[in-house]
């Protein structure tokens, strides 16, 4: 078993990790996300195929945080660490929809079906890029809201980081959550300076988050040492 510390450093760059790549990949995706005609003009094929690359380091990272904060947040809630990485999960799958959504415009694209006439694919196009922008939403929106609440409620109650860094979670989770809720009903869009705002607690908790799980690790005073790391080695139950 890894030892806490070692979990901590590795959920702190799996989680600067998800920064990184979803800021990379939705910057690569724009020919294709903001061109009505990309898939029957001159595409950015490879700009787009790095991008769904990003995105699938960005899912795996994702999971890899749940997994790597499990074994110790569970010493303090068993129910709660198995919700983030239930949680964790979803939001993986949900952009993997939005990556395979993408991925198809590049295919279409490239080998168009035979007889498909222009209009046709434009419609295609626009409803797979469509599908993209809804699983933004519902992935690192919704489910991102939930499971920063879950997390940073466990964090707050075990007091395994300082508890500033878990009240930017409970208060950037339920932002992001109810911003959520407004674009969906369009009372905003989502790519808007509303938007890019109540997203900013969430970015912070992440990033404090991870730059103290780096640093610091877990605090000693929270129990987050196992019993099993801590035992001398080669000591044997009796």
């Amino acid at each position: 078993m890894a030892s806490p510390r070692k979990l901590a450093t590795v959920a702190g760059v799996c989680y600067l990790v998800t920064h990184v790549t979803s800021i990379g990949g939705l910057f690569l995706y724009g020919p294709v996300l903001h061109n009505a005609d990309y898939i029957v003009g001159r595409g950015a094929d490879t700009r787009v195929l790095l991008g769904a690359l990003f995105e699938v380091v960005l899912a795996i990272a994702i999971v890899g945080t749940a997994f790597t904060l499990f074994p110790v947040a569970r010493r303090h809630s068993e129910g709660l660490a198995v919700g983030y990485v239930g949680l964790r999960t979803l939001e993986a799958a949900v952009i993997t929809v939005g990556i395979v959504s993408l991925l198809a415009v590049v295919t279409l694209r490239q080998h168009p079906p035979q007889g498909a006439d222009p209009a046709s694919l434009l419609t295609t196009g626009r409803a797979l890029v469509a599908v993209h922008d809804w699983t933004f939403l519902l992935g690192p929106n919704f489910v991102c809201g939930a499971n920063t609440v879950v997390m940073a409620y466990l964090m707050y109650r075990s007091q395994l980081v300082p508890r500033f860094i878990a009240v930017l979670g409970l208060v950037g989770g339920p932002l992001i959550f109810a911003s959520a809720i407004a674009e969906l009903f369009g009372l905003y869009q989502q790519a808007s300076g509303v938007g890019a705002l109540t997203a900013i607690p969430v970015f912070a908790w992440e990033l404090t988050l991870a730059i103290w799980l780096i640093t610091r690790g877990f605090k000693p005073s929270a129990g987050a040492i196992d019993a099993t790391a801590a035992s001398p080695a080669g000591s044997e139950r009796r």
